[in-house]
């Protein structure tokens, strides 16, 4: 990379790092702006090994010597910024020294045989990336947010799916009824009603939907769905973590897929 393609920033005020200071500061500012803020190495690394291509690439003017090594070529532009600058466009307590600025993917229709994962408010956004991270791993290839979840590409919920968004098809803000456009069977859970998960014979692909941390799923949701089901709690617990229970529910289909030995 020559000299020429890498931008050197050392003014507070520049523009760039306004901008991005609003992507790391607010949960919903890249649906305004159309690009997403990655930072770290995993989640830059993780980036590229799904062949994505970032607008640019950013790095601590300390870090800069050592990641143009590996890094040069890797995004359109590079950006190298003061490090007293840094840490005010970083989201972590301990920031990290490079991050990505990625274009956000063009919204997309709903595939309606895919495996996926419905979700209904779920509003945290550790758990939103944590189901995220279980849909990829289980081999369920979209997921539709309905209004009222946690916005998915916001920097905790990146940071919660360590890599997993950018292996699935994410839609937002999905209306209920679009949920009718699914061919695949819905299966709901809950802590106390419907037939022990272990026993059932789940269908593939499917459909599952999780809905919110207090309130479970809505009966919007809860009526289009075909099978449901109970997580046993020989503990005694009054119910699980909704990410928890996304695990084991995600797991359970995997399971029974009969192209899974």
């Amino acid at each position: 990379m020559t000299s020429e393609t890498v931008t050197h920033i050392s003014s507070r005020d520049n523009a760039l790092l306004k901008e991005l200071r609003r992507l790391t500061q607010d949960a919903t500012a890249y649906r305004k702006q159309g690009r997403v803020w990655l930072e770290g190495d995993h989640l830059c690394r993780a980036a590229l090994a799904r062949g994505l291509k970032p607008a640019l690439a950013l790095f601590c003017e300390s870090n800069w010597p050592v990641a143009r090594v590996e890094y040069a070529q890797a995004a359109i532009k590079s950006i190298v910024v003061a490090d007293a600058l840094w840490a005010g466009i970083s989201a972590l307590e301990s920031p990290a020294r490079m991050g990505f600025v990625l274009d956000l993917p063009a919204p997309a229709g709903i595939e309606p045989l895919a495996p996926s994962v419905l979700l209904d408010r779920v509003q945290d956004a550790g758990n939103v990336g944590s189901i995220l991270r279980s849909a990829a791993a289980f081999g369920f290839r979209q997921v539709l947010a309905l209004k009222g979840t946690a916005a998915l590409w916001s920097p905790k919920v990146l940071r919660a799916g360590m890599g997993a968004h950018f292996g699935l098809r994410l839609i937002e803000a999905v209306e209920p009824a679009a949920l009718d456009a699914l061919a695949v069977p819905v299966i709901v859970t809950s802590s106390h009603q419907g037939e022990l998960v272990q026993q059932q014979k789940l269908p593939w692909p499917c459909a599952w939907a999780l809905g919110h941390e207090g309130q479970g799923v809505g009966d919007e949701v809860a009526s289009r769905a075909r099978l449901a089901v109970r997580i046993g709690q020989p503990g005694g617990e009054e119910s699980l973590n909704v990410a928890a229970a996304a695990a084991i529910c995600l797991h359970a289909s995997a399971i029974s897929r009969p192209d899974v030995p």
